[in-house]
């Protein structure tokens, strides 16, 4: 696309836009009848000349405000009243939002500008410009430019500027002084086609009868996977105009297919983290006001820490991080948010089948595609869904950290604690309680079911003990290691880039070898059996592979550590480990 087809494009747009300025709304297509000489395109297309060209001679100015202050009181009044007359007579009804703008210079017609539906010129009528957004535009008389915003260009008259159709086709059988633009889509040109200017299709193909004359250039621009949105426009024409998700017409299936998988993944949410689902339905439930406040809080929230991030130079690589987890956050509390909308129709205290969550989320979902059906409510409800799924995630968070704050600053419950400092105790009392059973087989049993020394193993009370590491701290540590071994694997292998399955096995081994990697020893962490046992071989690899697992799903599984009472990721409940702080770290050698 050369330098004058772009001036020209950009004067069609001033054109437009001065032409808008002063429309006024009508009802339906109301063209003049016998619009006489056809100056006011030429005006027009001066003021496209303009901006292609800067440099304009003072006499053209004065020559067009003469022009144009001649002949604006007889041109208005002729122009109205034949537009009037016709609009009266033969113009149809129409529900779309349509301009007849107001008349140009030398008794030229304005445009005709239609909003959500297609505008038409018909044969043997002129108009400056026939525009239409989210709609199509057909001209079979002559305009001085014809254009259209998510729908197709046809022009069967006579065009004196450009034919334009972004995210549409663009059909052209007749004289057009200027260009043929398509942005994704293609341009079809038909036998009595004289284009005085260039033919591009960004995205397209351009498709050319025998008979059709090109003075300029034909150029077709491939942009791979891009090239085709015809998909998006029957949804936008009847989902997003009418402020709705879905629809029942024809085009839209792929939304249904779209929304159908989402409402997988929730009912897979559903019946594979179960508790902190309903702990987070149960804080929306119990707190709806605390709720939405977190909500409101966490939306100004985030575009503080991305500023944030970007000032410090270093936390821009934590942005990708921060909207992974954000849209992580979305899916799950939109999967509370449906269990939650469920359980309003099952009721709160229902128990059995009705109760899991992943019936509620299965019976909130039917009942919001009902919803979403309707129009203007259908994107209310999505968000106001999306909100409170949001803030239920954020305030849930908010509360585990007040709870174990409180647990670490106050006094432990029970004698719980105190078995984690003496680990080797437990022993002694075992072998007397054992005797003890069969003098007194009551008192005995119940001692010991109570006692928790005699259930759990003597090697995990130091891990009940050691506080558990928090998600940013290991991720902190994962960037480290990868960073480490992105330096080593360019020095060595000479790539430019971190390995995962080098990142995978670089894990594994360090923590057989010496229970964490480098960042972890940095950042005084430690990788341990839940079961309190030597971590080998087996459970080393199996949690290295299944970090593939937890950032499969968009990184669900590492974002599962805040959320977590135990902070286990996925890779941690896989393999039975638990990530631990420790102080002093463990030396390296």
């Amino acid at each position: 696309m050369n330098a004058s087809m772009k001036s020209r494009i950009l004067g069609l747009s001033l054109v437009l836009f001065a032409s808008v300025s002063g429309a006024a709304p009508t009802r339906g297509i109301a063209p003049p009848a016998n619009p006489g000489p056809t100056t006011a395109a030429r005006s027009a297309s001066a003021v496209a000349s303009t901006a292609a060209a800067p440099a304009s001679s003072d006499a053209s100015s004065d020559a067009s405000s003469d022009a144009s202050s001649d002949a604006s009181s007889d041109a208005s009044s002729d122009a109205s009243s034949d537009a009037s007359s016709d609009a009266s007579s033969s113009a149809p009804e129409s529900h779309s939002l349509t301009l007849n703008l107001s008349a140009g210079s030398h008794g030229h017609p304005g445009g005709i500008v239609s909003v959500g539906h297609d505008a038409r010129l018909g044969a043997g009528h002129d108009a400056n410009s026939v525009v239409s957004v989210f709609g199509s535009s057909t001209a079979a008389g002559q305009s001085n430019a014809v254009v259209s915003l998510f729908g197709d260009t046809a022009a069967s008259g006579d065009v004196d500027g450009d034919a334009v159709a972004v995210f549409g086709n663009t059909t052209v059988d007749a004289r057009v002084s200027g260009d043929v633009v398509a942005v994704f889509g293609s341009v079809r040109l038909g036998p009595h086609a004289d284009v005085g200017g260039d033919v591009v299709a960004v995205g397209g193909t351009v498709t050319r009868a025998p008979g059709a004359v090109v003075h300029g250039q034909v150029q077709d621009v491939q942009i791979g996977a891009l090239a085709n949105f015809q998909w998006l426009r029957p949804w936008i024409q009847h989902c997003l105009l009418y402020g709705r998700p879905l629809a029942l017409a024809p085009g839209v299936a792929w939304a249904w297919w779209v929304a159908g998988g989402f409402l997988v993944l929730y009912w897979l949410l559903a019946i594979g983290f179960r508790d902190g689902l309903m702990r987070c339905v149960t804080t929306l439930e119990s707190r709806p006001g605390r709720t939405l406040v977190a909500a409101l809080l966490a939306l100004l929230a985030m575009p503080a820490l991305v500023m944030l991030l970007l000032i410090t130079v270093v936390g821009v690589f934590a942005i990708p991080f921060v909207a992974v987890s954000l849209l992580c956050v979305q899916l799950f509390g939109k999967a509370v948010a449906l269990v939650w909308l469920g359980r309003l129709v099952t009721g709160r205290r229902s128990t059995g089948v009705l109760a899991h969550p992943a019936v509620t989320v299965l019976l909130g979902g039917v009942i919001v595609t009902g919803i979403y059906l309707v129009p203007a409510v259908g994107f209310a409800v999505h968000q106001a869904l999306t909100l409170l799924g949001l803030g239920a995630v954020a305030y849930t968070l908010i509360l585990i950290v007040r709870e174990r704050q409180a647990t670490a600053g106050g006094s432990p419950r029970g004698s719980a604690p105190t078995a984690p400092i003496t680990p080797t105790t437990p022993t002694t009392p075992t072998a007397p309680t054992a005797a003890a059973g069969p003098a007194n087989p009551g008192v005995g049993d119940a001692s010991a079911a109570a006692d928790p020394a005699t259930v759990a193993p003597a090697a995990r009370a130091p891990i009940d003990g050691s506080p558990r590491a928090g998600f940013w701290i290991r991720i902190a540590a994962l960037l480290i290691d990868a960073i480490l071994v992105g330096i080593v694997a360019s020095l060595v292998v000479h790539r430019g880039h971190v390995d995962p399955l080098l990142l995978a096995a670089y894990g594994a081994v360090m923590w057989k070898l010496r229970g964490s990697t480098v960042g972890g020893i940095i950042l005084h962490q430690r990788v341990v059996r839940a079961d309190g046992r030597e971590l080998d071989w087996p459970t080393a690899i199996v949690r290295a592979l299944a970090c593939f697992l937890s950032l499969a799903v968009l990184g669900l599984g590492f974002i599962w550590i805040a959320i977590d009472p135990d902070k286990q990721a996925w890779h941690d409940k896989i393999a039975g480990t638990i990530v631990v702080r420790t102080a002093p770290a463990p030396s390296l050698v």
